[in-house]
């Protein structure tokens, strides 16, 4: 699928801020939420993941989060309070009218999905890919890094981690000024507060994906948690087809 045939859709967040999504497929809705510097067409379609979900009955919805990709990225701090990017995704379900659904992302697309399932989104089953447990407990700690990442910009080492990370964000087109912004709304979340969480949640991480702790132990927090290891690093995985083949795995279970 080219970028270009993929039409975004638009709805107003609580506090008016115009947010994008896409869809492809027809059937049982999923809702995917992609990594901070991405955007839905990067996480999702590009590397065949969506089109791989809705092949198999499922109508595939992806929001580009605030200050990513299509939607909006003002640069008023007042425009990103704690928490708002799981304020705006349980707007965006509710936009959508949809109750039978299952919820996932990538990386902080996980750490989100994860505080909606906390503030009261109720899925039928979710996932979390590229995360692992002190992402959700210690939200600064790997976000000093994006941080770093973002202010010094320019002057990273060429091959440093940092270096690969502004590079990432270049090819996506981020807004600079407006992550910083997002960095100031993470959320620790207790571990009281995942373990009270029910559904059936899937973790998947790369084999070689350590930059947010132990993905398995994030799945022992669940009482109906589920672990699979998959090929590659934080920034590699993603591409990877056993992604999709892994979620997919997930969802039908």
């Amino acid at each position: 699928m080219s970028r270009d045939s993929l039409e975004p859709r638009f709805f107003a967040a609580a506090d008016g801020a115009e947010l994008a999504w896409y869809e492809i497929g027809a059937g049982r809705p999923l809702v995917l939420i992609h990594g901070l510097f991405s955007n839905a067409w990067t996480n999702w379609v590009r590397y065949g993941h969506a089109e791989r979900l809705a092949s198999e009955g499922r109508r595939v919805i992806m929001p580009d989060l605030r200050g990513h990709g299509r939607s909006a990225a003002p640069r008023d701090p007042a425009a990103y309070p704690p928490d708002i990017l799981a304020t705006d995704a349980l707007a965006l379900i509710a936009h959508l009218g949809i109750e039978d659904y299952d919820l996932g992302g990538y990386s902080l697309g996980a750490r989100t999905t994860l505080r909606a399932l906390v503030r009261g989104a109720r899925p039928r089953r979710a996932f979390g890919a590229g995360m692992g447990l002190d992402g959700i407990l210690d939200t600064q700690g790997r976000g000093a890094f994006f941080r770093g990442v973002l202010e010094k910009r320019g002057t990273h080492p060429r091959g440093s981690t940092e270096w690969m990370s502004e590079a990432f964000l270049k090819t996506t087109g981020g807004d600079a000024e407006a992550l910083l912004l997002i960095l100031d709304t993470f959320i620790d979340t207790e571990i009281d507060a995942l373990r009270a969480l029910t559904m059936p949640i899937g973790i998947i991480c790369g084999v070689d994906d350590h930059d947010n702790g132990s993905a398995e132990a994030l799945a022992n927090i669940f009482p109906q948690g589920w672990f699979e290891g998959i090929p590659g690093n934080h920034m590699s995985a993603v591409l990877r087809p056993e992604l999709g083949q892994a979620i997919a795995a997930f969802l039908v279970q």
